[in-house]
């Protein structure tokens, strides 16, 4: 799953959550190689005319465009959320590459999760409310995964917190 838990004490526990990651860096430059190289076949049938040079542009700009949408899918990828619980805090901060940073905090005690199953722009939005504001959690992850945070963002919150 592309989040996980830690423990940073006995009470305190941080939760980083990040986009799931499918093909790394690697094998994105394979792909862009393999599309020029497929894409270069066909142009050796008019090797030597000058219908070459009308095709060439648009294998260029078909690769050229691959490569920069891959740029921006992992430029958007840089998002991450961290959510630290405290003894008596409940903190969530969203890293967004685009937006910069965006932070919530709330008394640990009155933080509580929510999921609404419709209305949200993804089925089984998570959401944590508290301090009187209602903010998005791990809506980058699967369906599955957002059904698992929630059930164990409840467990972790109802956990008993120590008197500090």
């Amino acid at each position: 799953m592309p989040y996980r838990w830690k423990h940073t004490s006995d009470v305190d526990e941080e939760l980083r959550l990040w986009p799931h990651n499918s093909m790394p860096p690697r094998a994105a430059m394979g792909v862009i190689l393999a599309v020029f190289l497929f894409g270069l076949i066909p142009l050796l049938t008019v090797l030597g005319s000058v219908l070459l040079w009308g095709l060439l542009p648009f294998l260029l700009i078909t690769v050229l465009g691959l490569w920069l949408a891959f740029e921006m899918n992992y430029r958007a990828r840089g998002m991450f959320e961290v959510l630290t619980l405290t003894g008596n805090q409940a903190h969530l901060v969203h890293h967004d590459p685009r937006s910069g940073d965006q932070e919530w905090s709330c008394n640990r005690y009155w933080a509580r999760p929510a999921m609404h199953k419709r209305g949200g722009p993804v089925p089984h939005y998570v959401t944590l409310i508290g301090d009187g504001r209602e903010v998005e959690i791990g809506a980058f992850l699967s369906e599955d995964e957002r059904i698992t945070l929630y059930d164990e963002l409840t467990r972790k919150l109802r956990a008993p917190q120590s008197s500090e």
